[in-house]
């Protein structure tokens, strides 16, 4: 079974062709983003409208890639422009014939940014006569770590680069799921069993990185910058209040975010009054580096924290990191150091939004003989939760 899956829920177009082998392997044929972060980067985060018109230029150029990756043969690399081009619509038509269903993220996300996903994933679903499964984006980001394969044709290939887990997760699964807009815990018992143990109840963790490394001077995206930016700070220069809900499994970065602020002026010998947006141009580099190294040992080390004490309470056969923030070395440096089992965690091409997390779950949904969307009538869920 090979399904392509759609992912435009944000501001990364992208398609992947995922196969799920009749040994029970997912095996990842091809893989395509197309991010539009470097236009956002000048307003320190994603202008929504901005994002939807780079889906509507790159959705259709990216689902070509990904069928082409994933199916076309040597021979067909090697022909000159001119044969390419006369033979691409016939070359198209074998390419959809190997593909099985089409899977898309509904929600949630930018409502623009969905639009453009899903109406494109609709119209190729009744043109090609394809079924067609809608996907929780949150929900398939931990299902990203069941790729475990590429195939042997991809030797040499940026697909045969990416560090793979070696063995797929076992339920029932542990899963930390941290990026720009959700931080939140689950528990799988199977693919479409699940226990919400904890969300955040205000931004999400990669949203806090965001902001401090605005208040900080630092370039978007802020996990990468503060990451970076730590190695030269001092991780307990400051003392950060770590949160205390009466879920214990439930997250808040708000407080965390506002001490900074107030640690970066005072830092300056300033009071509330400064606005935030003057204090990069204020504070020394040693001053945002020791910032920046204690934010982000408090931060991970709230959720790492969250993550043992489920650990301990439900004993999981396998702890899953997911989402954009499992890219961070610091984050599975402490979980490797506390979990007494592996964490398992992808490539970090694969920890940020793509279109391969979509299609392993779509494979779920199609094996489980899931009912299938409406291509005539899906419509997208912004606001989607678990």
């Amino acid at each position: 079974m090979k399904i392509l899956g759609i992912e435009s829920s944000c501001d990364e177009t992208a398609a992947a062709v995922v196969e799920l082998r009749d040994d029970g392997v997912f095996e990842l044929h091809s893989n395509v983003i197309a991010s539009s972060i470097d236009l956002h980067a000048v307003y320190g985060g994603v202008v929504p409208e901005i994002a939807a018109r780079s889906h509507i230029e790159h959705i259709m150029p990216v689902i070509e890639s990904a069928l082409r990756q994933a199916f076309e043969s040597d021979e067909s690399r090697a022909m000159s422009h001119e044969s390419a081009q006369s033979s691409k619509l016939k070359t198209q038509d074998s390419y959809w014939s190997e593909i099985d269903a089409i899977a898309v993220t509904y929600g949630p996300g930018l409502g623009g940014s969905l639009l453009v996903g899903a109406l494109t994933a609709r119209t190729l679903a009744i043109t090609k006569n394809k079924p067609l499964y809608a996907v929780n984006h949150v929900m398939a980001h931990p299902f990203a770590t069941f790729l475990t394969s590429v195939p042997k044709s991809a030797k040499g290939s940026t697909l045969s680069r990416l560090l793979l887990p070696k063995n797929r997760p076992e339920f029932p699964m542990l899963s930390l799921i941290v990026s720009g807009g959700h931080s939140q815990l689950v528990l799988f018992d199977s693919p479409f069993e699940y226990k919400l143990l904890g969300r955040t109840r205000d931004d999400a963790i990669g949203e806090a990185f965001d902001k401090v490394a605005k208040i900080l001077g630092l370039p978007y995206p802020g996990g990468p910058s503060i990451e970076k930016f730590s190695v030269n700070g001092d991780p307990v220069s400051h003392k950060f209040p770590r949160s205390r809900l009466e879920n214990p499994y439930d997250m808040s970065f708000s407080g965390l975010k506002t001490a900074v602020l107030r640690t970066a002026q005072a830092e300056v010998g300033k009071d509330h009054r400064l606005p935030s947006s003057q204090l990069a141009g204020i504070l020394t580099e040693v001053q945002k580096a020791n910032i920046a190294a204690s934010f982000q040992k408090v931060s991970v080390e709230t959720v790492v924290n969250k993550t043992m004490l489920a650990y301990h309470e439900f004993a999981p056969k396998s702890v899953v990191i997911a989402g954009g923030v499992a890219a961070s070395s610091e984050l599975r440096k402490q979980l490797a150091s506390r979990l007494p089992i592996d964490p398992i965690y992808t490539d970090i091409k694969l920890c940020t939004d793509n279109g391969a997390m979509i299609a392993v779950l779509g494979c779920f949904m199609a094996k489980a003989k899931l009912p299938i969307a409406d291509p005539y009538s899906l419509e997208i869920s912004p606001s989607l939760s678990m």
